[in-house]
C-alpha cells in the first residue's frame, strides 16, 4: 500500500489517522497501520540510545535497588544483574524484528494486536502504561528526596535537608517536578532530546567516578571502620546457583529486571527516529550494553568497599536500602565530591522523569489512533508534534498515584518497585510470545529467522514469564517487599494485581465504547505473507 502523508493547517490540532488519509504501513506490516502524525527523523542513532539510557536511569536505579537486592541475594549480587540481562536481551532482539516491519510508536500494544487480536493487545498496552506510571511516580519521589538532600548539603542546614520528610512539602515538590517534566516532553522530541546529553552525560561521568573511588576504599576497613564491611572479590559473586533459595533468586531478579526497564523507550520513538527500521533496534542494543556495564561495575565496587552485610554501611542494611547513594556518597567520595553522587542522582531521576513519558504518551496515542481509547488522545500538537494530551494524561495521572500511594503506604516506593516487576514481565512476555507467534511461517526460512524470530523470543518470553508466576505466588505473602498488608494479603499483591484488573474492568468498558477495535476491524490480527524466491 501506498504510504500517504497529510499536512495539518496551521493552529489545527493533529489527529492519528486526518480525515480522508490512508492509512500507513511499514515494511511487511498488513492493512490497518496507521501514521500518527509525530515528527519524523527527529532523533538519530546517538539521540535514540541517550533517550533510552536515560529513561531507565542507571544511577537513580542503582541508589534504589543496589540495598534491595542485596538484601534479597547478598554478595551474588553481580550474577543477578547478569540473570535479569538475560531475558531483557532475548526480549530486544523480539522487539528488534517486529520494528523492522511494523516501526510504530504503539510496540508492544500494536505488535501484540496483530499477533494475537485486540484483547491479549489492549491488556499488553495496558501492562506498558501502567508500569510507565509506576515507574513516573517513584522517578519523582526521588528526585524529590535529592533535590531537598542537595540543597540541605548546599545550604549546611539539616533542616533544609530533612524537609523531604514532611508529607506535604515532599507531595507538593513532587507535583512540581512532574508538571515540569510534562511540559519539556509536551514541546517534543526535539526538546526532549537536548535536555537528555547533558543529564545522561552528567550522571554516567559521576558514576565512573563513584565507582573509581569505591575501589580504591576496597580493603581499608583495617584503617577506616566504616569499610570494616568491605569484603574481597571472588567470581563466585557471577554465580546464580549460589542464592540462597529460589524465591530470594526470583525477588532479586524480579527487582534486575526492573533496572533495565525502559530500554524501549528507544522503540516507542521509532516514527520519529531517522532509520526508523533499523536505528531504534541498534539504540536498544547500545543501551543494553551500557546499562549491563555500569550495573556490574558499581556492584563489585559497592561490595568491595562496604559489603553486603546489614549493618552500617552494607548494602543490605535495611535503614538504607532504598536510598543507597545518599549513605555512601560521603564516606566514598568525600564531602565535596559527595555532593556530586546527590546532584547525579537528582539528574539522573529527573532525566528519566521526563524521557519515560514518551513510551506512555506515544502508547495511549496509539491504542487511541486504533480505537482502542478515547479519540481526544490521538490529537497530536501542530507545532511541536507531539502526543500533547496524551503527555498531560500520563502526568496528572502520575501525581494523583504518588500522591495516594504517598499518603496510604509509608513503603510506597519499596512497594511499587515490587509491583512494577509484575507489570514488566507481563508486557514484556507477550511481546516476546508476538514475536515468534507472527513470524511463525517465517522460522524454518534460515537459521537466523529461527534464532531471532524464535528461539530467543521464546526463550526470552518464557523466562520472564516464570519470574511473573514465582513473584505473582510470593508476593501474596505479606513479607514479601516492605513487609505491609492490606487485610492480610501482602500490600504487593494488592497493588500489581490490583492495576490489571482496573485494566480489564477499563477494557470491558472500552469494549462497549468501541466495538470495531475489538472485533478486528481496525487493526487486524494477521501473519506477514511468505515471500518465496523466484
Amino acid at each position: 500500500m501506498t504510504q500517504v502523508e497529510t499536512k495539518p493547517q496551521a493552529g489545527d490540532p493533529v489527529r492519528g489517522v486526518p480525515e480522508g488519509a490512508a492509512p500507513r504501513t511499514s515494511g511487511k506490516a498488513s492493512d490497518g497501520v496507521r501514521g500518527k502524525g509525530l515528527g519524523g527523523n527527529s532523533v538519530g542513532l546517538l539521540g535514540s540510545a541517550v533517550i533510552g539510557i536515560s529513561t531507565v536511569a542507571p544511577v537513580y536505579c542503582l541508589t534504589s535497588t543496589l540495598g534491595s537486592t542485596a538484601g534479597e541475594v547478598g554478595l551474588q549480587m553481580p550474577a543477578i544483574f547478569l540473570a535479569g540481562f538475560l531475558p531483557m536481551l532475548l526480549v530486544a532482539f523480539a522487539y528488534r524484528e517486529l520494528n523492522k516491519v511494523m516501526p510504530d510508536c504503539g510496540t508492544s500494544f500494536t505488535w501484540t494486536v496483530k499477533a494475537f487480536g485486540p484483547r491479549v493487545g489492549w491488556m499488553c498496552g495496558w501492562g506498558l502504561v501502567v508500569a510507565t506510571i509506576i515507574v513516573l511516580s517513584n522517578l519523582a519521589g526521588v528526585a524529590t528526596s535529592y533535590f531537598w538532600l542537595l540543597a540541605g548539603e548546599l545550604t549546611g542546614s539539616d533542616r533544609i535537608a530533612h524537609l523531604a520528610d514532611s508529607k506535604p512539602v515532599h507531595i507538593l515538590t513532587c507535583l512540581a517536578l512532574i508538571a515540569l517534566a510534562t511540559l519539556v516532553s509536551y514541546r517534543g522530541m526535539t526538546a526532549t532530546k537536548g535536555v537528555q546529553y547533558a543529564l545522561v552525560g552528567l550522571q554516567l561521568v559521576v558514576l565512573v567516578l563513584f565507582v573509581v573511588m569505591a575501589f580504591g576504599k576496597a580493603g581499608s576497613g583495617g584503617e577506616v571502620p566504616a569499610f570494616a564491611g568491605g569484603v574481597d572479590f571472588s567470581w563466585s559473586w557471577f554465580n546464580p546457583f549460589a542464592v540462597g533459595s529460589f524465591a530470594a533468586f526470583t525477588a532479586g531478579l524480579s527487582l534486575s529486571i526492573f533496572m533495565y526497564w525502559g530500554w524501549d523507550a528507544c522503540l516507542t520513538a521509532n516514527e520519529e527516529t531517522t532509520g526508523s527500521e533499523k536505528t531504534p533496534g541498534r539504540a536498544a542494543l547500545i543501551a543494553m550494553v551500557v546499562l549491563v556495564g555500569s550495573y556490574l561495575a558499581t556492584a563489585v565496587a559497592a561490595q568491595m568497599a562496604v559489603g553486603s552485610g546489614e549493618k552500617g554501611l552494607g548494602l543490605g542494611n535495611p535503614d538504607t536500602s532504598d536510598n543507597v547513594f545518599a549513605a555512601l556518597a560521603g564516606p566514598v567520595m568525600g564531602p565535596a565530591l559527595g555532593i556530586l553522587l546527590f546532584v547525579a542522582v537528582l539528574a539522573s531521576a529527573t532525566a528519566s522523569l521526563q524521557t519515560t513519558f514518551i513510551p506512555v504518551a506515544r502508547t495511549v496515542l496509539a491504542m487511541s489512533a486504533y480505537e482502542a481509547l478515547p479519540a481526544s488522545y490521538a490529537r497530536v500538537h501542530p507545532r511541536f508534534r507531539s502526543p500533547g494530551r496524551a503527555t498531560v494524561m500520563a502526568g496528572v495521572a502520575t501525581g494523583i498515584f504518588y500522591t495516594v500511594m504517598t499518603l496510604v503506604s509509608e513503603h510506597v516506593l519499596v512497594d511499587t518497585i515490587y509491583a512494577l516487576g509484575l507489570m514488566i514481565c507481563f508486557y514484556y512476555a507477550l511481546t516476546s510470545f508476538a514475536c515468534a507467534w507472527y513470524f511463525r511461517r517465517e522460522l524454518t526460512g534460515s537459521v537466523r529467522d529461527a534464532l531471532f524470530k524464535g528461539v530467543f523470543p521464546v526463550l526470552g518470553g518464557a523466562l520472564l514469564a516464570a519470574v511473573f508466576a514465582k513473584t505473582l505466588y510470593d508476593m501474596w505473602d505479606p513479607a514479601y517487599g516492605s513487609g505491609s498488608s492490606v487485610f492480610g494479603v501482602g500490600s504487593v499483591f494488592v497493588i500489581g494485581v490490583g492495576l490489571l484488573l482496573v485494566g480489564f474492568v477499563i477494557m470491558l468498558v472500552m469494549q462497549r465504547r468501541s466495538p470495531a477495535f475489538f472485533r478486528g476491524e481496525v487493526l487486524t490480527k494477521d501473519t506477514p505473507a511468505l515471500v518465496v524466491a523466484d
